[in-house]
């Protein structure tokens, strides 16, 4: 029950970010045109999965990793962003995503701020 709250609380912050318009862009950013904010609601099947290790990786959420790490700047502005650190998003965490997918074609060794993508 408690990682339910936690995935509606996620999804809430990130939704709340989005309808401000917080951090627009008016030129290209770490995602393109696309604000790291609003990014980051792609990752929203990702809730449960970016705090907790053990937990299971939705392929709605690989799926979306999948998209947006085709771009590791964003992927990594977008979970390291202070929106996904409010969401309760634990970097350390969200950075083996992209590996507990399977994603064969992931930025290996790619470092995103203190941390290394496995």
């Amino acid at each position: 029950m408690e990682s339910k709250a936690r995935c509606l609380w996620f999804l809430l912050v990130l939704v709340v970010v989005a309808a401000a318009g917080v951090e627009t862009a008016r030129g290209a950013g770490e995602c393109g045109r696309v604000p790291v904010d609003q990014a980051a609601l792609k990752l929203a099947p990702c809730a449960a999965a970016t705090q907790n290790a053990a937990a299971a990786v939705s392929s709605p959420c690989c799926a979306q990793v999948r998209s947006i790490g085709r771009n590791p700047k964003c992927l990594c502005a977008v979970m390291l962003s202070n929106t996904a650190r409010q969401a309760g998003v634990k970097p350390a965490v969200a950075m083996t995503i992209p590996k507990r997918c399977a994603i064969a074609d992931r930025p290996i060794g790619y470092k995103c701020g203190p941390y290394t993508l496995p």
